[in-house]
């Protein structure tokens, strides 16, 4: 009787943590490589903040991080985030220049998805992914957000 509950509640607990998983979108724009990103359609709606963001262009801080700095900036317009242009990226190797060329589109299609900072890290480019999210956090503070 006892390894039946045994049983049951580690399979519950396994079927929870299951599916509170997170999907990983792996998906990459057909061009690779490019550095800039739009939009498909901005919503008309605030940021996920709670705060309008101030339409126009915005620079994030440049962040170090152990392979480079990481540097974007942000473009608002109707109070959203439509654009993300990435200024730098760590590239004092190839190793560093590959990680960034795979990671940086990916975090700008989630950056443009969410309209906000508030993303995940790419798998394989911590550092740089969160140098971007940190530059990107800050281009967002000065629009207002």
């Amino acid at each position: 009787m006892r390894r039946a509950v045994l049983a049951a509640a580690s399979t519950s607990a396994l079927v929870v943590l299951m599916l509170s998983l997170k999907p990983h979108h792996s998906a990459v724009p057909s061009g690779g490589t490019s550095v800039s990103a739009r939009a498909p359609t901005p919503a008309p709606a605030p940021a996920s903040s709670g705060t309008a963001l101030t339409d126009g262009m915005y620079t994030g801080d440049p962040v170090n991080t152990q392979y480079g700095t990481v540097q974007v900036s942000a473009t608002v317009k109707a109070g959203r985030l439509t654009a993300v242009t990435v200024l730098r990226t760590p590239s004092g190797d190839g190793r560093s220049r590959q990680i960034a060329a795979d990671a940086v589109p990916q975090l700008t299609q989630e950056a443009l998805s969410a309209h906000s900072a508030h993303i995940d890290a790419v798998s394989g480019a911590s550092y740089t992914s969160q140098g971007y999210i940190q530059s990107l956090q800050s281009a967002l503070d000065r629009a207002g957000g």
